[in-house]
């Protein structure tokens, strides 16, 4: 999330620090500082705690409590007044995927340019200003974390003077343009708000409104909905769509529906100083409200979790700077956190608040215990001696990954919707690696070579997991064959091998770029050494020239033929047919200027 800290200065009295002490601060205690330009930062907000710290106010909380400085004020703290109710406005909502929603109509709105100081605010964070109805809203979102949307009222079709909304689950085949010009196909996986009177769709819910919808210059009247829906619903209609949005990421987090109100409150309130109108008034559907429960630890738990010896004292300044309401019973704690802390709910939890605002850095480091009983590390000894003989006879290690195109076992949420089995043997992902294999072994091994593979891993048929070991090609006598690989269950393999050590050259990283290869023939006096040529052709071949291997030779007539392979890569570039044919050009010049002849 990107974040402003003149932003933030709002929620304090105190200046902030500024630079890297700025950003330290979230490292070392918060979230991860993916980026940092000026007085913007972007941070790694994880799941665990997106449900209230996608904010500045969520990012003000956690600074409060990680620098000691208190809040000027806090949003989510101030008491809320009860809205009025209307008869004007009707909602039906599916409890299938309606968690809370709220909606309020107001009449003889002016729509125009934002003030400066909420085009200042949004510009910040990289926000490009719309209109004054828009920006409230992108405001509020970025401000407290909700989520809402806003529809010209003139443009819904109403029954007896009474507006109808509906949220109710997409048709398959329903399309709607978004605001932003592009078309939808919707499925009835999705949601939508639409018009319960004319039946035009208003919104994808709680991921991108409609176009046709859409709040212009000339709208006067607004229909303002801001809700709190099913995460997991959301997150897959995004998927799905390929559509993600401010608002879908944080509804996918699960922010707490109480912060509905909140934003219902902030975005009224600047309408009205803004955009002017009357508020009509406003429903709410919360069939279920829940309270967060109580979670309860002791100092000596948390002291355990973390290795640490933190006091009694310290622990409870952490629950207060964090503003949770904490009760102690000698060394018990009974922790109720407040509605946005939803990630607050085991033990573990609060050991995880106290480590990080109290800095990890006081945790001192232990040595592990010594294990009571040694491993039998016989079965894995004896699989790393077979590889290490399998590498002295010329096979290469690979890799593949454990899902098959077919199975006997089904995922019931593959990551790749190709290949939803797990495997039952390792010949797809060799052979498809042999085929790999095969196209790039000039870089690797020398000329006339092809490569030999092998791999060892799980595999999971009905019987069982058990693992195998898979060649492209017989290593030992007496392996079993599967088609044209050898295959083999590594309890009947491996253990008779001696331990063999291989002095590892150091690591060099791969070009993404293609390689060119060329080959050179020369006729040399026999008492020519093949390194000196080698040297010379690598020498004048300069660093394009990735490998040089000499792959031929014979004797004739008192001359010896010795043939070279030059495989030309760069690391920045696509080398071309026209530099390569130069630098052949070279290569011939000065072989021949040493006295040898091209073939």
């Amino acid at each position: 999330m990107k974040v402003s800290r003149k932003w933030l200065q709002k929620y304090f009295n105190e200046e902030l620090p500024e630079g890297q002490v700025f950003a330290d601060t979230f490292t070392f205690h918060a979230f991860e500082v993916e980026e940092q330009e000026g007085d913007l930062l972007d941070l790694k907000v994880l799941p665990d705690r997106a449900g209230y710290a996608l904010s500045h106010r969520g990012i003000a909380y956690e600074l409060s409590a990680t620098l000691g400085i208190p809040l000027k004020y806090d949003p989510l703290r101030e008491p809320l007044t009860p809205l009025k109710e209307t008869d004007k406005l009707v909602i039906e909502t599916d409890p299938a995927y309606v968690v809370r929603h709220m909606g309020a109509i107001i009449r003889g709105v002016k729509v125009g340019p934002s003030p400066e100081w909420l085009k200042d605010a949004l510009a910040t964070v990289g926000q490009r200003s719309i209109n004054n109805v828009v920006d409230i809203l992108n405001y509020v979102l970025l401000d407290i974390g909700q989520p809402s949307g806003v529809f010209d009222l003139g443009k819904i079709q109403l029954e007896n003077g009474v507006t109808k909304i509906s949220i109710r689950r997409a048709k398959t085949g329903e399309k709607i343009k978004v605001l932003t010009g592009e078309t939808y196909e919707l499925s009835e996986d999705m949601f939508v708000f639409t018009d319960a009177v004319g039946g035009t769709l208003l919104d994808i819910a709680g991921i991108k409104g409609g176009l046709d919808s859409g709040v212009t210059e000339s709208t006067t009247d607004i229909f303002l909905s801001v809700g709190n829906y099913d995460g997991t619903l959301i997150r897959r209609a995004s998927q799905k769509l390929k559509l993600f949005t401010d608002a879908s990421q944080r509804y996918q987090n699960r922010p707490s529906p109480q912060l509905c109100a909140y934003g219902m409150r902030d975005i009224l309130a600047l309408l009205k100083e803004i955009a002017g109108g009357e508020f009509i008034g406003a429903v709410d559907f919360y069939p279920s409200p829940k309270q967060l429960a109580s979670v309860t630890t002791t100092r000596s738990r948390i002291n355990g979790l973390l290795g640490s010896d933190f006091s009694q004292e310290e622990i409870l300044n952490v629950f207060k700077r964090l503003n949770l309401i904490t009760k102690v019973d000698g060394e018990e704690f009974t922790v109720t956190p407040p509605f946005e802390r939803t990630d607050l709910t085991i033990p573990e939890d609060l050991a995880e608040e106290t480590g990080r605002i109290l800095g990890y850095d006081r945790v001192a480091p232990k040595e592990l215990p010594a294990p009571s009983v040694s491993p039998d590390q016989a079965r894995f000894c004896g699989i790393e001696r077979m590889k290490d003989e399998l590498v002295e006879q010329g096979f290469i290690e690979v890799s593949t990954q454990s899902f098959a195109k077919k199975g006997d076992i089904l995922l019931a949420n593959p990551l790749d919707k190709s290949r939803p089995y797990l495997r039952t043997s390792l010949e797809e992902g060799l052979t498809d690696a042999l085929k790999k294999a095969k196209e790039y072994a000039p870089l690797i091994l020398p000329p006339n070579r092809k490569p030999k593979l092998f791999e060892v891993g799980s595999v999971f048929p009905t019987a069982g997991e058990y693992v195998e070991l898979c060649m492209t090609e017989v290593a030992w006598e007496g392996t079993p064959t599967h088609d044209n690989l050898n295959v083999a269950k590594l309890e009947e393999y491996g253990k008779e091998y001696e331990p063999k050590r291989y002095d590892l050259s150091p690591f060099k990283p791969f070009s993404q770029y293609p390689y060119i290869v060329r080959d050179v023939a020369i006729w040399v006096p026999n008492a020519t050494e093949p390194v000196e040529v080698l040297n010379q052709i690598k020498q004048a071949a300069g660093e394009l020239a990735h490998k040089v291997t000499l792959f031929d030779r014979f004797e004739k007539v008192g001359k010896t033929s010795l043939a070279y392979r030059i495989i030309f890569q760069s690391f920045d570039r696509t080398l071309t047919e026209v530099e390569v044919n130069q630098i052949m050009a070279k290569i011939g010049a000065i072989l021949v200027d040493k006295g040898f002849e091209i073939r």
